[in-house]
C-alpha cells in the first residue's frame, strides 16, 4: 500500500475501505472505521472531528498490519480483541466463539422466567467467552450462575470477562464436557442454558474462511448431524433438574434443528400436562431459541 507524504485520517479511512472492498470484506467502510478507531484509540465522534488531521506516523504501521490481516480473513473481533454483547464489552480471541447477536434472543427468553423463580441456580453449558453466563448474572442478580466449558483456554477468557464486568464473585467456572462436571459436583440447576456447537461435522469445511480458519472447531462441530450436544444435555435433564418445583431449559440451535431439539426437550419432560415447549424465531424467521418448562 503506497502512501502519500502526509495522509489525513480521512484518506487513510478511504484507502482502508477501498482495500477491503477489493478483498471482498463485508461492510468495508464499517471495518475500516472500527480498525482506525481501535488503532488511534478514539471513538467515532473524535474520528470525524479529526478527519482532516494527518494520520499519526507512529500508528501507521500498526494500522497497515491490521488491514492486511483483516483482508486475509482474520475476524474483526480478533483484531480489536472485543465484541459487544447485550450492550457490554467482552474480550474475545481465537479460543472462543465470537458472541453473535442472535444469542441475545436466548438471554431475553431466559429472563422472561424471572417471575417463576426466586433465586435459581443457572447453568450455562459451553460458556466460551462467558457471554451468556455473565449476562444472566448481571441481569438476574438473585441467580447463582455456573459456567461450564471443556476448553481451559475458553474458561480463562470467561474469567477475565467476569472480572472486567464485576461478577467474578457470583459466577463459578467448571471445566469439563457438557453435563459431566455438573454431575461430579452434584449440582441440580433449575435453569439450564446452552448455545452448544451445532454445525454438522461435514459442514464445518464449508463455513466462511473467517469462521472456519479462525474460530475454535470445538465450539462449532456438533457431531455428524450437529445435534450431539442437545442429545446429551436433554438426556440428562430428568436427573439434572431438581426433583420438584419448576425447571427450565433453553438452547440456541442452528438452521433446521428447531423441531428436532424441541422433540428432545419434550421427551425429557415428565409425562402428563405439567410441561410446555416453544420455539422463538430470529429476525430471519429461523427457529433459533428452543425452550422447555417443567411445571410445579
Amino acid at each position: 500500500m503506497s502512501h502519500g507524504t502526509m495522509e489525513t485520517i480521512r484518506e487513510a479511512l478511504l484507502r482502508a475501505s477501498r482495500f477491503f472492498e477489493e478483498k471482498g470484506v463485508r461492510a468495508p467502510q464499517f471495518n475500516a472505521e472500527l480498525l482506525l478507531q481501535h488503532v488511534l484509540r478514539i471513538d467515532r465522534t473524535r474520528m470525524l472531528v479529526r478527519f482532516q488531521e494527518p494520520f499519526p506516523q507512529a500508528e501507521r504501521e500498526a494500522f497497515d498490519r491490521l488491514l492486511a490481516r483483516r483482508g486475509a480473513g482474520v475476524p474483526l473481533q480478533h483484531l480489536t480483541g472485543e465484541q459487544e454483547f447485550y450492550g457490554r464489552p467482552f474480550y474475545v480471541s481465537g479460543d472462543v466463539l465470537i458472541p453473535r447477536p442472535e444469542t441475545e434472543l436466548l438471554i431475553e427468553r431466559v429472563l422472561q422466567e424471572q417471575g417463576a423463580f426466586d433465586a435459581p441456580v443457572i447453568v450455562d453449558i459451553g460458556t466460551g467467552s462467558g457471554a451468556i453466563a455473565l449476562t444472566l448474572a448481571l441481569e438476574w442478580p438473585a441467580a447463582q450462575v455456573f459456567a461450564v466449558d471443556i476448553s481451559p483456554a475458553a474458561l480463562q477468557m470467561a474469567r477475565r470477562n467476569a472480572e472486567r464486568l464485576g461478577v467474578a464473585d457470583r459466577v463459578e467456572f467448571l471445566q469439563g464436557d457438557l453435563v459431566q462436571p455438573l454431575a461430579a459436583r452434584g449440582l441440580r440447576p433449575q435453569i439450564v442454558v446452552s448455545n452448544p456447537p451445532y454445525i454438522p461435522t461435514a459442514d464445518c469445511e464449508q463455513l466462511d474462511v473467517e469462521v472456519r480458519d479462525h474460530e475454535p472447531r470445538l465450539a462449532l462441530d456438533g457431531g455428524a448431524d450437529g445435534l450431539y450436544p442437545y442429545r446429551v444435555i436433554c438426556g440428562a435433564l430428568p436427573k439434572l433438574w431438581p426433583d420438584d418445583g419448576p425447571a427450565f431449559v433453553a438452547y440456541e440451535v442452528g438452521i433446521h434443528q428447531d423441531r428436532d431439539v424441541e422433540a428432545m426437550i419434550r421427551a425429557a419432560l415428565p409425562a402428563g400436562e405439567s410441561g410446555e415447549t416453544g420455539i422463538v424465531p430470529d429476525w430471519q424467521g429461523i427457529g433459533r431459541v428452543i425452550w422447555g418448562r417443567r411445571g410445579e
